[in-house]
């Protein structure tokens, strides 16, 4: 991981001595969200629970050139009726450099727009109410023919009652024809779960992966739909705990399959599974089934410049579960930046 790092920061470094000539800059960025997420479950009566509270990010960016950025800030959220005020406030701090092709992030940074397109089997959507941010490093390459993203996610520093856990994972899409119709997507994760500094009796390193394969056919704007999708490929896991040397890794298989279809306010959104049960630690539940389908029916009430309003009616299906549903809205908002001063 090290070394994939230093070869794409000194790659970054000689793409980008061709912006180097423009004037320094200060902004500012404020955006956020309100949520109200019921959970009706049967199938995980631990995760029949309502999510509601809102989240709201600050930040000041120092904008070297038009590839290289500082930004520093505050990422806060609010559960409703609890107290005190802010549940947690997350640090925003990090360097990016960003060019037509490349993009690199160190340090406290937004998982927005970057990680948030991770299928719920392998990251869950619960990520972005409490982790909003991705503590260490992510790599991007954008070319004519996709994209391919690398990215470190420090959770947990050890201590001597504190987990060593870290996050790393690999995601990219590849259309041989840019402008046809076809295109393959591949998504991977893997949590490495060590103990605290003072070991605890019976207590194993954890390896906790899995990854997805799809194929898919991309028609958006070519029917009566504003956005028409289907996708269908395979998943698997790497599950393993080193009681011994030898221990191997568990390799769970499945089917997945999706279909997406949007016009003006409406849309739906169908995830089907089929295959062997998974335990991804940060992953949606439902994937420990042998099959599982989720119906997404989303209405957007109102749609901004800045705002966004959301409502989500899911509908989840799971052998001997079939009125397991969630009703979520939400509401987003971004001012984007705007430039404060300019300085040479």
């Amino acid at each position: 991981m090290k070394k994939i790092y230093l070869i794409a920061l000194f790659a970054l470094l000689l793409g980008g001595n061709a912006a180097r000539a423009q004037q320094n800059s200060v902004d500012i960025h404020f955006n956020g969200f309100g949520f109200l997420d019921n959970r009706e479950y049967r199938a995980f009566t631990e995760r029949s629970r309502t999510y509601s509270g809102a989240r709201t990010a600050l930040d000041i960016g120092l904008n070297l050139d038009s590839v290289n950025h500082f930004v520093v800030g505050v990422n806060g959220i609010h559960e409703f009726g609890a107290k005190p005020y802010f549940l947690k406030v997350d640090p925003i701090a990090y360097y990016e450099f960003e060019s037509k092709k490349w993009l690199f992030d160190a340090g406290m940074f937004p998982r927005a727009g970057k990680l948030s397109n991770y299928p719920r089997a392998l990251l869950n959507d619960t990520l972005m109410y409490y982790r909003p941010n991705v503590e260490g490093l992510l790599t991007r390459y954008q070319g004519d023919f996709g994209y391919e993203t690398l990215w470190l996610d420090w959770v947990s520093r050890q201590t001597a009652n504190d987990r060593e856990q870290f996050l790393f994972g690999i995601s990219g899409k590849y259309k041989p024809n840019p402008l046809g119709k076809f295109y393959i997507s591949h998504y991977f994760v893997m949590l490495h779960d060590a103990g605290p500094a003072v070991a605890i009796p019976g207590d194993h390193i954890r390896d906790d992966g899995a990854g997805q394969v799809r194929l898919g056919l991309d028609f958006s704007h070519k029917t009566v739909f504003d956005s028409l999708s289907v996708e269908a490929g395979g998943m698997f896991s790497l599950e393993r705990v080193r009681r011994n040397e030898g221990g191997g890794f568990s390799k769970p298989l499945g089917f997945v399959a999706s279909a997406y279809a949007g016009l003006r306010r409406i849309a739906f959104f169908d995830e089907f599974y089929a295959g062997q049960g998974h335990y991804v630690n940060y992953g949606d539940a439902f994937y420990q089934k042998k099959m599982y389908n989720r119906l997404d029916i989303i209405y957007t009430p109102f749609l901004f410049n800045r705002i966004k309003g959301q409502f989500v009616l899911s509908l989840h299906q799971s052998p001997g579960q079939l009125t397991d549903n969630q009703e979520s809205f939400r509401v987003v908002f971004d001012i984007g930046r705007k430039k404060l001063v300019k300085f040479n």
